[in-house]
């Protein structure tokens, strides 16, 4: 770096290098294991589809927030229930976990058997179906209870394999990740984690309310991008010669390379990316009134899914998690949710979360209504009844309860008549 008069922080950080496109979706790494509890899965699948805000009540003691309302935006999780079609262990050695042995269940659904082929349409859709047929004969039945046996004997590190449900979502192909049980011996978390097989895993039986929890994704790709964009670094002057949008300096003659630490054009974007420690404030069920987002306070019959949709998601259909703050991933992408790597002991971790008010009004414009009969009686009430022009001709008027003045627009043939007020 050149010598310079005065102090100069870099531009961006070098702690997530190598700025390269994720290779790895799902995360590496669970929490410690515990034998002396009983054997539970660690790690959960979702997909983003969207951030609405609430309103709750503070309980910090000590804290000039404490006992005050606060405004905070939140991210809606969906989490179809995940099925569990694999159990595999691994055994520990110097260098790395080796793959001992594998054990499928008999029955696949067409979701994740699309996952073992690029053209599904062509091919013959055979996967594993020889495997299948072992359940069937006795001689299979011995093979499989003596691979299972090999994993009590010999394992590890037991984990069990589930594929999400793609309910709602225009892919067809099921994402698959193997989640670490934790808990009891290593027979007990084989026994456990086969007792789940061809079994629905709701995401109340990992996670629980006010847990605090990691989240892994890949964050939106922006493809090939220059040093302005990707590093921040500063233009250079108007009347630079051959551009401006440049870093001036690369470096010093000797040595003859470039230093890693000089801002590059490259790819910016689709990045793997962990966020710590993101508290659960809410579940949603499926036919509970925790689904809708009625509060203790808001009583306002309405859906978590706000008027018109998530943008460029849809309607909530399943189960869904409510967590505080953002992620930096785009809709529709599929999410890691992991117990935290940490015991947590702070004030943050042992609050309760009760909120009191959920928006869920439309997030394609400026809307006030937070249900569809609301946004029925309000049109009702502030446009028809202050507008005497026939429904016919299609009067624009400003839907505002405050607002006593309107202006109303009536066509006729090809103009536009004059601003005419009603009051």
């Amino acid at each position: 770096m050149l010598h310079r008069k005065f102090e100069h922080p870099r531009h961006g950080s070098l702690g997530f290098l190598p700025r390269k496109r994720a290779v790895r979706h799902r995360g590496k790494g669970f929490p410690k294991d515990d034998p002396n509890k009983p054997p539970r899965l660690t790690a959960f699948l979702g997909y983003e589809a969207g951030m609405p805000h609430i309103v709750r009540d503070v309980e910090k003691p000590g804290s000039k927030l404490h006992h005050k309302e606060t405004c905070e935006a939140v991210i809606i999780i969906e989490t179809p229930p995940m099925i569990v079609f694999g159990v595999v262990g691994y055994i520990k050695t110097p260098r790395r976990m080796r793959l001992l042995n594998t054990v499928w269940a008999q029955h696949w659904s067409k979701e994740v058997r699309r996952r073992f082929y690029r053209n599904w349409c062509k091919s013959k859709k055979k996967a594993f179906t020889k495997y299948s047929k072992k359940y069937e004969i006795e001689e299979g039945k011995k093979d499989i209870d003596k691979q299972l046996e090999k994993l009590k004997k010999y394992a590890s590190v037991v984990r069990v394999l589930a594929h999400t449900q793609m309910k709602g979502l225009k892919q067809k192909k099921a994402h698959l990740v193997d989640i670490q049980v934790n808990g009891g011996t290593i027979a007990q978390k084989v026994d456990y984690a086969y007792g789940f097989f061809e079994k629905e895993i709701p995401i109340d039986a990992v996670l629980q309310k006010d847990e605090l929890i990691d989240i892994i994704g890949v964050t939106k790709g922006t493809g090939y991008e220059g040093v302005v964009t990707r590093w921040g670094v500063t233009r250079l002057p108007r009347k630079s010669h051959r551009g401006l949008r440049k870093v001036s300096s690369i470096g010093a003659w000797h040595p003859a390379r470039v230093s890693y630490t000089v801002a590059r054009a490259g790819q910016n974007g689709y990045h793997h990316r962990t966020e710590l420690n993101k508290e659960i404030y809410r579940f949603g069920k499926v036919g509970k009134e925790s689904h809708s987002a009625m509060t203790e306070y808001d009583r306002t019959e309405k859906d978590i899914t706000p008027i018109g949709g998530f943008p460029h998601y849809g309607v909530v259909k399943d189960d869904y998690l409510m967590i505080k703050g953002g992620f930096c991933i785009p809709k529709k992408r599929v999410v890691t949710l992991r117990q935290s790597l940490l015991n947590q002991t702070s004030r943050l971790a042992l609050e309760e979360i009760k909120p009191k008010f959920i928006d869920t009004s439309s997030k394609f414009g400026h809307c006030r209504f937070q249900n569809y009969s609301g946004k029925a009686e309000g049109r009702n009430s502030t446009f028809w009844e202050h507008c005497p022009e026939p429904i016919g001709l299609r009067c624009m008027a400003i839907e505002c309860c405050m607002v006593k003045s309107y202006n109303c627009h009536t066509k006729t043939g090809n103009n536009v008549s004059s601003t005419r007020k009603y009051t």
